[in-house]
């Protein structure tokens, strides 16, 4: 099992990414195995990302080019599982067709295409996972425990009735706000660490429960707003991952 970030929080408090480098480093030292997606703008630069990571110790868990097609293509051929489903659709139908499509352009370069629940999404609900899980089923998933449980489905069920389906976990938590806005859900409150927020969100569980099923990927904390120091509060989670992994 491998220790990741999904680095959208620190890009968010630091206004931008302006050293790459020093930031992976910084996410290293603190006991991290890597970040989620290599983002690349030409193979050059995915091959340079990748050897600097590797050189450093580091790793990362897809890749993340212009187009999607070029995502696979780079993510088979620098041999990481999976990408992220980037489907153009306009309704629930059209989004499994082509995730079918999508599932099925991967498979020929031996990569998995995960679909991210998230909240505002075609996966939002727990009824939309299952739907897309029994109507795609060569699709992954990338289980976010935050989106889902904010969206009032069952992080438990979801996590152990699929597990096998599940490549990489999103584990997080959520302080909800005093008066949410139930429209818009970036008014309902906001993602934090998953030691943190004032919404129950059964990540131990989930974890737990990943590593007696013999899960080996990747499980990244995705902190999406930082009230101090991002790497403190990084720090803070990443103790708390590897306590619970001591308690098995």
């Amino acid at each position: 099992m491998k220790f990741g970030v999904a680095d959208y929080g620190i890009y968010a408090w630091y206004g931008g990414f302006w050293d790459y480098e020093d930031r992976l480093l910084n996410v290293h030292k603190i006991g991290y195995d890597g970040v989620e997606r290599l983002e690349a703008n030409s193979p050059e630069d995915a091959l340079t990302k990748a050897a600097w990571l590797k050189k450093n110790g580091m790793n990362f868990g897809t890749c993340l080019a212009p187009k999607p097609e070029l995502s696979i293509k780079w993510t088979s051929a620098l041999e990481r599982e999976y990408v992220w489903a980037d489907i153009c659709a306009y309704d629930m139908e059209s989004y499994k067709r082509g995730l079918n499509e999508m599932t099925k352009a991967a498979s020929k370069y031996g990569v998995k295409v995960v679909v991210h629940n998230h909240l505002g999404s075609f996966a939002e609900s727990q009824e939309n996972i299952e739907e897309i899980l029994r109507d795609c089923p060569d699709a992954y998933l990338l289980f976010d425990t935050g989106h889902l449980a904010v969206a009032g489905g069952d992080v438990k069920y979801i996590a152990q009735k699929y597990y096998d389906r599940i490549v990489a976990y999103h584990l997080k938590g959520w302080q909800q706000s005093e008066n949410p806005n139930p429209q818009n859900w970036m008014e309902r409150g906001y993602f934090c660490g998953i030691g943190q927020g004032n919404f129950f969100i059964d990540n131990e569980f989930v974890f737990k429960n990943a590593v007696k099923n013999g899960f080996d990927g990747w499980v990244y904390i995705e902190h999406d707003t930082h009230k101090r120091d991002p790497y403190l509060d990084l720090k803070e989670s990443y103790e708390i991952l590897q306590n619970w992994r001591k308690e098995i």
